[in-house]
């Protein structure tokens, strides 16, 4: 598990560094270290983590999901799950590891009881992710755009989990 960790902390940030969407405030976060102050990074305290891995094995991407009052959600509401951090190795990039991710943390949300919602948050040059979560049927949430500094705002979708077309199971709707 600490090898997984360490790796999947790699390739967030080559991804988030490595395409110049990260900075030096957020480099903890998103790299896995511990924070300055001593304390774990908040990948390391979140409430859970889902990695795809290649045929041999290894690590390829990861996110991290965070479930109501998790102190990772940035946006969710109080029947909303939310995921994080979502990256996927460069090499592995266009391979549907992305997709993959965010059907599990779709999953994962559809099978917490109560919940109305999936949000993430997500940079305005992150233009594959956000095809990605149009496709899956996620929906801009511009009134929930906010920003973490003064030099960036985060776009925001939400995914209803259970719309018209899906039901919940034991629910007739």
């Amino acid at each position: 598990m600490p090898a997984e960790c360490e790796r999947l902390g790699e390739i967030t940030g080559q991804a988030y560094t490595g395409d110049g969407l990260l900075d030096q405030s957020e480099e903890d976060t998103y790299l896995n270290r511990p924070a300055r102050r001593g304390r774990p990074g908040r990948r390391r305290r979140g409430a859970g983590r889902r990695t795809e891995r290649g045929r041999n094995g290894e690590v390829l991407g990861g996110v991290t999901f965070a479930p109501p009052g998790s102190p990772l959600a940035d946006v969710a509401g109080p029947h909303e799950a939310e995921f994080r951090m979502l990256a996927v190795a460069p090499e592995a990039r266009g391979t549907g590891i992305g997709e993959a991710l965010v059907r599990a943390c779709t999953e994962r949300a559809r099978a917490f009881d109560g919940l109305t919602a999936l949000t993430l948050s997500t940079r305005p040059a992150m233009r594959g992710a956000q095809r990605i979560h149009t496709r899956l049927g996620f929906v801009r949430t511009p009134e929930l755009d906010w920003p973490p500094n003064p030099a960036l705002t985060l776009l925001t979708y939400r995914l209803e989990l259970w719309g018209h077309a899906q039901q919940r199971p034991g629910h007739n709707i």
